[in-house]
């Protein structure tokens, strides 16, 4: 992968002259997005993020940490943060925005022998999933993370709004597979990134797969168009 998300993140960081990313899906078009939102304050982000903040304890892992806003948050609120990503551009400017215990990863080969009371995963958390057939996989590894007491915080959105509906209001979503399941483009500086695959999905499938890989489900916030925040725990 060329990195163009990390590069944008660290180019922001070090003023390299960033630009706007340009984001399209296979259900969406080309949508520009600034990088700067990704430095957002706490004050500047959505009720969902903040309320998951506002969640965390004991020793956290941020999964997915992107330019680091939410760990840097906790840093400076005492917290015991770890944060990763599988970008090392982002990892770069994490640190030099002074986060302490950054480092990239990719959450499936985490050494489960360290365990956390908090893990966060904001943005879309269910994303890195990448497809449905994949849950299961994800979950299992993020449960074996966790202390006894232990949660994940985690969001993502229904996406059945993007689809049209028939005459008889039945949404037209596609036969193959998931209507969650999106394959990604990130451009960047007249560069582009190979396609990926990201999932979002609603919270009747998230609370179901949860369900069956022995996790506890709490609904905990619902956000203003078709995202929600869930609180996962052991039984």
């Amino acid at each position: 992968m060329k990195d163009l998300f990390g590069k944008a993140i660290l180019d922001y960081q070090t003023r390299n002259n960033p630009e706007d990313l340009i984001t399209e899906t296979s259900i969406s078009e080309a949508d520009e997005m600034s990088v700067a939102y990704l430095f957002r304050s706490f004050k500047d982000m959505p009720k969902l993020e903040q309320k998951a903040l506002s969640l965390c304890k004991g020793k956290v892992l941020d999964v997915g940490c992107g330019a680091g806003s939410h760990s840097l948050y906790l840093q400076k609120k005492g917290f015991d943060v770890n944060s990763i990503d599988i970008s090392e551009n982002a990892i770069n400017a994490c640190r030099l925005r002074g986060l302490t215990n950054c480092f990239v990863s990719d959450i499936l080969y985490l050494n489960s022998s360290e365990k956390f009371d908090t893990v966060l995963l904001l943005m879309n958390g269910t994303g890195i999933f990448g497809q449905l057939k994949n849950i299961t996989t994800y979950l299992k590894k993020l449960k074996s993370l966790l202390n006894n007491g232990g949660q994940i915080l985690i969001d993502s959105s229904d996406l059945i709004y993007m689809y049209d509906q028939d005459d008889e209001g039945a949404y037209e979503v596609p036969a193959d597979k998931y209507y969650g399941e999106l394959t990604f483009t990130v451009h960047y500086k007249g560069e582009t990134e190979k396609p990926f695959d990201w999932l979002y999905l609603d919270y009747n499938t998230l609370q179901n797969a949860a369900h069956a890989n022995g996790l506890n489900c709490e609904l905990i916030q619902e956000g203003e168009h078709y995202d929600y925040l869930v609180r996962l725990s052991c039984d």
